[in-house]
């Protein structure tokens, strides 16, 4: 008898356990939902140019991080986040559109015709993510570097979306760290100081003030802040202030950076070229005090989320556009920036476009967590309706990551895709855990893909094409599926279908 008590008991004990969890777990539910529901703020932060493994927390050694490591802490870590191309304009163009850079209107870096500043602009037709929150009732703002089109036109950020823009229209004037102006909207906003001989105000300290006010003057508002800061991209000039001394006397004695024999206009005078780098005695010490301004940015808005009581109800996202450059100075070899990656700014191998993604959002994103899951910049668009419930346009190629976010099942991509119109035309799939790289395509659009296997050899080490034809036969269908033919962007031959 007792011992019939006893089990009775026991199982008692444990229909109430269960009940227990699952009434906790229903309730995470409806409290989750309910924070969804609330609008939250949206805060996406882009550095610009730096490396996979330029940040403590992905690995780095020479450099530490501790402000985007707390965001690792609090929030999530993706280990298998994609850029939308190698360089800066396809890539934030693949990053505001859903789109990859098989469809998204702007797919290379270069100058529009007859006009000083700015690139060939956004078409109208896009949808961007700051049209979709803006839809919703949010204030949306843009501080940093835009490089979408220039004022006035139709990919001017104000015709794409956003309420405010500050910073640099122009990506090439974001070259330079003390430029005569900036844009806030339509208007030049002078730099006190500076004349392209004169540097006093540093440009990317201005923009984060303007970054800062935007916080708080919507306070009261659901936001989207997009803060495309212009850190640590070359060229590598700091203030002299003690976090660039600090640096200096950290990394010693250094061999200059002083351009190439035959640069000219590459310094603050009567000569200077606005496209060029200036030189730079220390230049691991400009890079590493780059890369610390960044991540004192960093939590600085962190703080000044936290001061004005939004932290429970907005998400934090920080990534890079695309891989470390070594330009102007600029050593990846040096701070293994792209850690066990190949290739830099400008490859499609992994090194070049796979980069670091962390989002914290409290009570919704589990702290200190990790995934793997496969995801690109197309996916942010895509990710971002679905918080707001709204459906992305059906020209997107994006698959949302929010259930990843909520530690629920995921869909994942058949396929990721790019194409790179400049070093020859270049186009990169990855599919499961295959990878394939087809180079120099203005000689040949059909030229030979490399294969690899990132499941074993994520250094892309060892060209394995001649071993799985079929899979490079399916990767090269891929290619020629996804992209769509422009009269702006094509490679020199048709690729034959």
């Amino acid at each position: 008898m007792k011992s019939n008590i006893k089990i009775k008991s026991i199982l008692s004990i444990g229909t109430l356990c269960i009940l227990f969890s699952c009434s906790a777990q229903i309730k995470k539910e409806v409290e989750t939902k309910a924070k969804i529901a609330k609008q939250p703020n949206i805060i996406y932060i882009l550095a610009d140019d730096l490396g996979y493994a330029d940040l403590s927390v992905y690995g780095q050694q020479k450099i530490n991080t501790p402000n985007i490591d707390q965001l690792a802490k609090n929030g999530m870590l993706f280990t298998q986040h994609y850029a939308g191309s190698a360089v800066c304009a396809p890539s934030r163009s693949s990053l505001m559109s859903g789109q990859h850079t098989g469809k998204t209107s702007i797919r290379n870096n270069s100058k529009a015709p007859n006009v000083d500043e700015g690139q060939p602009p956004m078409s109208a037709e896009t949808i961007t993510v700051a049209e979709i929150l803006k839809s919703k009732g949010y204030a949306t703002g843009a501080f940093g570097k835009w490089g979408l089109g220039y004022v006035g036109s139709e990919g001017d950020p104000n015709n794409q979306g956003f309420d405010e823009f500050f910073g640099y229209n122009c990506q090439t004037y974001a070259h330079r760290f003390y430029p005569t102006h900036l844009w806030q909207n339509r208007e030049k906003f002078i730099l006190k100081g500076n004349d392209w001989k004169n540097k006093v105000t540093y440009s990317a300290d201005v923009i984060h003030e303007k970054a800062l006010g935007f916080l708080e003057k919507n306070k009261n508002n659901p936001f989207f802040l997009y803060y495309p800061s212009t850190l640590p991209h070359a060229e590598l000039v700091v203030p002299e202030d003690k976090l660039f001394k600090q640096q200096k006397e950290k990394f010693g004695k250094e061999v200059p950076y002083v351009g190439k024999k035959n640069d000219k206009g590459l310094d603050y005078d009567d000569n200077l070229v606005i496209k060029e780098y200036a030189t730079q005695k220390n230049p691991h010490a400009a890079y590493a005090a780059m890369v610390l301004r960044l991540d004192r940015h960093v939590g600085e808005i962190m703080a000044k989320v936290k001061e004005l009581g939004l932290e429970e109800n907005t998400i934090i996202v920080f990534s890079s556009d695309n891989g470390p450059h070594a330009e102007g100075g600029g050593d990846p070899e040096f701070f293994n920036s792209n850690g066990i990656f190949k290739g830099i700014k400008r490859d499609l191998y992994e090194g070049g476009i796979r980069e670091p993604m962390i989002v914290q959002w409290p009570s919704v994103v589990k702290a200190g967590s990790t995934t793997n899951h496969v995801s690109a910049f197309w996916d942010v668009l895509a990710t971002v309706a679905d918080i707001v419930n709204v459906h992305a346009p059906k020209e997107s190629q994006g698959i949302s990551f929010l259930p990843t976010l909520l530690g629920k099942p995921q869909k994942e991509h058949e396929y990721l895709y790019w194409e790179f119109h400049e070093k020859k035309g270049r186009q990169a799939v990855r599919t499961g855990d295959w990878k394939g790289v087809r180079l120099e395509m203005t000689n040949n659009p059909n030229a030979p893909i490399e294969l690899y296997d990132l499941s074993i050899d994520p250094g892309e080490k060892n060209n394995i094409a001649a071993k799985y034809p079929e899979i490079v036969k399916k990767i090269d269908r891929y290619m020629k599926e996804a992209h769509q033919e422009s009269d702006r962007y094509k490679f020199e031959f048709e690729i034959k279908k």
